[in-house]
């Protein structure tokens, strides 16, 4: 599993994938305050990308995937579309 909790940073670790995004998604309704790091974290699955733009948890630093870093990285940090 790439989706371990570590006190309040929820953090992401290798290639996400579909199965990752409900223990994601879980840690984060348990606790709406905690930060997800994604410096570790490689490909996302389309359900864990999901999961983020939906909730739109606080990063803890930056991405350690170049994609993500240049295209969600930024969704995430600004307001919710709508």
């Amino acid at each position: 599993m790439s989706v371990r909790l570590d006190g309040p940073v929820i953090r992401l670790e290798g290639a996400c994938r579909v199965e990752d995004a409900e223990p994601l998604l879980s840690f984060l309704q348990e606790e709406p305050g905690r930060v997800v790091d994604l410096s570790a974290a490689g490909g996302l699955h389309a359900a864990v990308v999901q999961v983020l733009l939906a909730l739109r948890p606080p990063l803890a630093g930056p991405p350690g995937d170049p994609f993500t870093e240049r295209w969600l990285a930024p969704l995430l940090a600004g307001p919710p579309p709508g």
